[in-house]
C-alpha cells in the first residue's frame, strides 16, 4: 500500500517511516498537517497516519478534510499520546477509522495495517461494483428510450428532447425546426411483401436517416411508419434542404416496392419551424403533420412545407 504518514517531530517521523517501510509498504513522509494535505490531494494514499498534534493542521482536522474530498476510500489512522486517548471519539466523528497509541508499537502498526489492507480492498470492490451498476444503469436508460427495431429514438426521448429544447429556447431564444416523414404506402408495401420484409425498409430508412442528418440534429420514432427529424435551426433554408436531403436519401436505397421490381420506396416530408413567440413544440408537430399530409395529397415522395418554410 502506499502509506502518508504526517509527523512534526523528526525522531519519531523517521521511525515511523522506517516501520512503514520494514513491512512492506511506500511511505510518503510530510512534516506536517499542511505538507499532508497537499500530499494527499497529489498522491491519492491509500493509508494516512496522522499525529493529532502538529502545526497549522491537525490531525482531526486532516481527517476532516480527506472524508470530505470525496474521492476513493482512505483509511485514516491517528497517532495520540496515551494522555490523549480519551480524544480519540472526536477523531472516530470526523471520519477516522483507527488509532495509534505513542512511542510506536510495530506490532500494532502491523495489526492497524492488516485492516487498512482489508479495508481498502473492501471500499475499492464496491467502488468498481458502483461503477458497473451506473454504467449497467446508463445502458438501461438509453435502451428504454430507443426503438428497438429502427435502432433510433423513441417517443419518450423525443418528449424528452423537446422539453429541453423548449427550455434552451425559452432563455437564448433560439429556435428549432420539425421534419415530420412518412415512408409512403407502407401498409399496402407490408400487405403485399409481408412485415420481415417491412421491418427491413424500416431499418434501412433509419440507417438512412442516420447518414443524412447532422450530428446536432436526431431522429426519432414517432410511430408507425413515421420518423420525426429534430433540427437544431430556425433558419427557414436549413429545415428545407434537411427535408430534401432526408427524401433523396431514401429514394437513392432504391427498395423495389413490389416483387415486380415497379417503383422504389419513398418517403414524404412535411416541415415546420418553431421560433420564440410560436404557439409551442406541439403546435410545430402539429403543423408539421399538417404539411405532410399535403405531402401525401399532392402525390408522395415530396417535400411540402409549413408557409414559414420555403420549398426546396
Amino acid at each position: 500500500m502506499k502509506i502518508l504518514i504526517a509527523d512534526d517531530s523528526p525522531a519519531q517521523r523517521l521511525a515511523l517511516q522506517r516501520a512503514v517501510e520494514a513491512l512492506g509498504h511506500d511511505c510518503v513522509p510530510a512534516e506536517d498537517g499542511e505538507q499532508a494535505w497537499q500530499l494527499y490531494e497529489s498522491g491519492d494514499p491509500d493509508v494516512v497516519i496522522s499525529d493529532w498534534v502538529m502545526p497549522g493542521i491537525e490531525g482531526v482536522e486532516l481527517c476532516r478534510r480527506i472524508r470530505e474530498a470525496g474521492r476513493r476510500y482512505c483509511y485514516l489512522i491517528l497517532l495520540t499520546s496515551l494522555d490523549e486517548k480519551r480524544h480519540v471519539m472526536r477523531g472516530m466523528e470526523v471520519g477516522a477509522d483507527d488509532y495509534l497509541t505513542k512511542p510506536l508499537d510495530t506490532d500494532e502498526l502491523e495489526a492497524r495495517l492488516a485492516s487498512a489492507t482489508r479495508v481498502t480492498a473492501l471500499h475499492s470492490r464496491l467502488a468498481d461494483q458502483q461503477t458497473e451498476l451506473e454504467r449497467l444503469n446508463r445502458e438501461l436508460a438509453e435502451l428504454a428510450r430507443r426503438d428497438p427495431l429502427m435502432g433510433i429514438g423513441n417517443r419518450m426521448r423525443m418528449h424528452e428532447d423537446l422539453e429541453q429544447i423548449e427550455s434552451d429556447l425559452g432563455r437564448n431564444g433560439k429556435g428549432y425546426s420539425i421534419l415530420l416523414c412518412d415512408i409512403d404506402n407502407f401498409k399496402s408495401y407490408n400487405d403485399a411483401n409481408g412485415h420481415q420484409r417491412g421491418d427491413d425498409v424500416l431499418r434501412a430508412v433509419a440507417g438512412a436517416f442516420a447518414e443524412a442528418t447532422r450530428g446536432e440534429d436526431a431522429v426519432y420514432r414517432y410511430g408507425g411508419e413515421e420518423i420525426l427529424v429534430l433540427v437544431r435551426s430556425d433558419i427557414p433554408s436549413v429545415p428545407a434542404s434537411a427535408a430534401e436531403r432526408l427524401r433523396s436519401k431514401v429514394e437513392g436505397l432504391a427498395l423495389p416496392r413490389d416483387a415486380a421490381g415497379e417503383g422504389v420506396v419513398t418517403i414524404s416530408v412535411g416541415a415546420a419551424v418553431r421560433r420564440a413567440g410560436d404557439e409551442g413544440a406541439e403546435d410545430a408537430v402539429r403543423r408539421a403533420d399538417a404539411a405532410l399530409y399535403r405531402a401525401k395529397a399532392e402525390g408522395r415522395n415530396r417535400v411540402v412545407a409549413d408557409d414559414a418554410v420555403p420549398a426546396p
